[in-house]
């Protein structure tokens, strides 16, 4: 073949690579902010391989029964339910409209056997009552909405007195230098870039305003798609809070490093030494 049919032909194949890439740009007019929060935030499949990590390393035994507080769209919920037929779910959250999206969505993606094993209630935290279960989970940093020690410890207690006499508690926390400056950090995803804004931070009482942004190749934004008033709450007030709530053990899993050093590789272990990094992700985990 000559090059200028080469070169002809490279070039389909590029305009084709584009073509199929713009095929899945978002714009604000196509883009659901519910759906770029799964696509760009949550990571469930790696949580729920967490989940049972520790329960098979504390515990020795798998568990079958998971809530999941401030679930949002239920998709941890759902990840849960598809790994084993015997697991059932619980999903608790004051938000009307995100539990209505969530439940339209886990329809498309779980069977009628799967749904009738997910109970979603649309309750506050504080206030759900429902049978002992064997792990509750607090991702996303949402407990972060609890501003004060006796908030925070109140919390704690209704999730230890919610647990089976061996339940886990299982929830994350994000620190470092960073997580106190004011910033943006942008992130590109398939077909739009995620835009996580450290838009406020009160050092004299540790108040946070976090904003989630999408932005979009063709110009178009999606501003302010979700806010967060939070305190930003340090791993040492945290494990101790818990401790204060009745639990007897509270560990921090820190996550190794790739042999170059640069990157998390996902894999996480009990430590009493973290890295004084500029950003890092934690899992913690209570036992009751």
């Amino acid at each position: 073949m000559s090059d200028t049919k080469n070169k002809s032909k490279r070039r389909r194949k590029k305009a084709q690579e584009k073509a199929e890439a713009r095929a899945h740009w978002e714009t604000l007019e196509t883009a659901d902010r519910h759906d770029l929060y799964e696509r760009s935030v949550q990571n469930t499949e790696a949580e729920i391989d967490f989940v049972e990590q520790v329960w098979s390393e504390i515990r020795g035994r798998t568990a079958t029964v998971l809530r999941e507080d401030f679930c949002g769209t239920a998709q941890t919920s759902a990840e849960w339910i598809r790994r084993r037929d015997d697991n059932h779910s619980i999903g608790v959250d004051l938000d009307e409209e995100v539990v209505a999206w969530g439940m339209a969505r886990n329809r498309e993606r779980l069977t009628e056997d799967q749904l009738e094993r997910m109970d979603i209630r649309l309750e506050n935290v504080l206030d759900v009552s429902i049978r002992p279960v064997e792990t509750v989970l607090a991702m996303n940093f949402s407990y972060f909405l609890f501003k004060t020690r006796d908030d925070l410890r109140g919390y704690f207690e209704k999730v230890h007195a919610s647990l089976v006499d061996d339940g886990l508690f299982v929830l994350d926390a994000y620190g470092g230098s960073d997580s106190f400056t004011e910033m943006e950090e942008e992130r590109d995803l398939d077909g739009f870039t995620y835009v996580w804004d450290q838009n406020h931070y009160n050092p004299i009482n540790g108040d946070v305003v976090n904003k989630i942004h999408f932005h979009f190749p063709d110009g178009t934004k999606m501003k302010d798609a979700f806010i967060y008033e939070w305190r930003l709450w340090t791993l040492p007030e945290i494990t101790e809070l818990l401790l204060e709530a009745g639990f007897s053990k509270a560990s921090v899993y820190w996550e190794g490093t790739e042999e170059d050093g640069e990157d998390g590789n996902g894999e996480f272990t009990a430590e009493t030494v973290g890295e004084a990094c500029a950003g890092w992700i934690v899992y913690i985990v209570a036992e009751k």
